[in-house]
């Protein structure tokens, strides 16, 4: 009884050290920016294609105007058009003299949480690409999940879809960290 009991325990462990290693991080970073200005919160999913390569969404803040300007854009070979990866840039429309208030700092660095912005599915990028990555900006976060993503070939570096998931919130939505 007690080897039985000493196996499952032993299998238990070993399973919950399997799923703790394929489960996908979660990286937080602050935003450079540090404000009170909050958001109507939501939720959408973007599908981004060669023939839809870019995106735009405007945010609204609590009093239901647009604050902030969402835009994702492709990145790939200079003449080219396949695509290698997307970015992702939030602008203060009250504040347009920043280029990206997603950054932790207004300064260029390897740093994964200062590059939370840039969808790279390179295995070598700076953040994993399934990472959940959670940035507070001001008084609000934003959540952004590579929830899918295709090559074509499959082998190649190039994208032909990748799908990505937003979550813009007032509540810190990694409490639990």
């Amino acid at each position: 009884m007690k080897r039985v009991l000493c196996f499952l325990a032993g299998t238990m462990l070993i399973a919950a050290a399997l799923l703790a290693q394929t489960a996908e991080p979660t990286i937080y970073a602050e935003s450079f920016r540090k404000g009170a200005t909050r958001v109507t919160e939501e939720k959408f999913e973007v599908k981004l294609s060669p023939a839809e390569p870019n995106y735009r969404e405007r945010i609204k803040d609590l009093a239901g105007n647009d604050r902030y300007e969402l835009t994702i854009t492709s990145q790939g070979p200079v003449g080219d058009t396949k695509i290698t990866s997307w970015r992702v840039r939030l602008r203060d429309l009250h504040h347009s003299m920043y280029n990206n208030i997603l950054l932790a700092s207004q300064e260029p660095s390897p740093d994964p949480k200062n590059n939370l912005w840039w969808l790279n599915p390179d295995r070598f990028g700076p953040v994993p690409v399934k990472a959940k990555r959670i940035i507070k900006v001001d008084g609000f976060y934003v959540v952004i999940q590579i929830t899918g993503l295709h090559f074509t070939p499959l082998d190649s570096p190039y994208l032909d879809s990748m799908a990505v998931s937003f979550e813009f919130t007032n509540s810190d939505p990694g409490a639990s960290r």
